[in-house]
């Protein structure tokens, strides 16, 4: 389809005249100095146990939780930005364009700066490491299940062969030790960012219409969520359907009629936190057993999600689901996942999972996404409530899913 016959279609359809809701927030704040250096004390610690002596940092949130370093050279990967920690040191390393914003603010790290592209960055760290004593570079990287981090088999290739073991091996195990613990800084980052999604969530489906396409009412939250004061608003996705949930596809030009009901599950950030949460709503009426199998998903999930408590593990959650659903009698859940909430922070999902087998120990600190899954008649039901946990209990990080279904006539 050209480009012109496109632009004829768009005109002709004849939209509604529609006007978004601005409502700025400011940046998110710094981390403060003293949450840094007790986040970088932990992963030190938990080096020293490891046996470890070189940590080395390529993934954009390992760097960001430790140094709280803000840079949109992210964007280029020609020019990496890495990091290392050792016992005594966190070092950051950039390229020379980078030289203004470090110098700009009181800093947790020093830095290197290289002159060049991926090699020199690489070049710069292992020469570094090469200065260390032999015997002291039991090195490790951020590559590994559940973080995947961003460096090249040059860099890989180089760490190993500078470690007196050999290899470098994973420090993600490490990692999220020290990263499942999260601080009541992080706890009111993910607060702001659940206030700007569920905002743009009401503020869209009240503008929304019968016969809008679906893509139109995605890019409309999309803006939404930016005017809401997001960081950043990576691509959600945004059904209309009933019965035919492709979870993964992305929007298209159907057209919302009654019947339908509209999923989406947002990825929008404030202070590099995202708000994955999961909405729904329905295009016309619903029946009584819609109203009915709502407010039994709702409620249980809710239930389920007050149950979470320090010292019991992921399985005992679960356990505790299987019970409340068997006898809530709601329907078959979602089977095609084997959890049904999970851990969350700087990534959309994090470990642990609330799942059969996770023996994972529930401690203050964390959070957790509680979000069973029903597909009921065509219809889905998902009320994804996420807690921060602590001594006595748990804080719910974003208002509980509305008490009754969303409705667009």
């Amino acid at each position: 389809m050209n480009q012109q016959s496109v632009a004829s279609r768009i005109n002709a359809r004849g939209r509604r005249n529609l006007s978004m809701d601005a409502r700025w927030l400011p940046p998110a704040p710094p981390v403060p100095l003293e949450e840094l250096e007790h986040r970088i004390a932990r992963a030190r610690t938990e080096m020293e146990r490891a046996g470890l002596d070189v940590m080395v940092l390529t993934d954009q949130k390992n760097v960001h939780y430790f140094t709280d370093y803000r840079t949109m050279s992210w964007a280029y990967h020609a020019r990496p930005i890495l990091a290392m920690l050792t016992h005594d040191r966190l070092v950051v390393f950039g390229s020379l364009t980078e030289a203004n914003l470090i110098e700009s603010a009181p800093r947790v790290f020093s830095s290197i700066l290289y002159d060049g592209y991926l090699t020199e960055a690489i070049d710069a760290i292992a020469d570094q490491i090469a200065a260390m004593p032999a015997s002291r570079r039991r090195i490790s990287i951020d590559h590994g299940p559940d973080m995947l981090g961003r460096g090249s088999l040059h860099l890989v290739s180089s760490l190993n062969r500078l470690s007196s073991d050999g290899e470098a091996v994973s420090a993600v195990d490490l990692l999220w030790r020290v990263r499942l613990i999260k601080s009541q800084y992080e706890a009111e980052m993910k607060k702001i960012a659940f206030g700007i999604v569920n905002r743009a969530f009401d503020q869209s489906v009240a503008m929304a219409y019968v016969g809008i396409p679906e893509y139109e009412l995605c890019q409309m939250m999309q803006a939404q969520i930016y005017l809401n004061g997001a960081e950043s608003a990576p691509p959600i996705a945004m059904l209309f359907a009933d019965g035919d949930f492709f979870y993964g596809r992305h929007p298209s030009e159907r057209k919302l009629r009654s019947g339908h009901y509209i999923w989406t599950d947002f990825r929008a950030t404030y202070g590099g936190y995202p708000a994955d949460r999961n909405r729904i709503a329905r295009c016309g009426d619903p029946s009584q057993w819609e109203i009915d199998t709502y407010t039994g998903v709702r409620s249980l999930t809710i239930e389920l999600a007050k149950t979470v408590k320090a010292g019991l593990r992921c399985c005992d959650i679960f356990d505790t689901f299987q019970r409340l659903w068997a006898d809530a009698a709601l329907g078959e859940i979602y089977g095609r996942v084997t959890r049904i909430g999970h851990g969350g922070g700087l990534d959309v999902t994090e470990p642990p999972s609330i799942s059969a087998t996770d023996e994972t120990f529930i401690k203050p600190g964390m959070i957790f996404h509680i979000e069973p899954k029903l597909e009921k008649k065509g219809a889905v039901f998902q009320f994804e409530e996420v807690v921060f946990v602590r001594e006595d209990g748990v804080e719910f990080l974003s208002e509980v899913s509305p008490e009754t279904i969303p409705v667009i006539k």
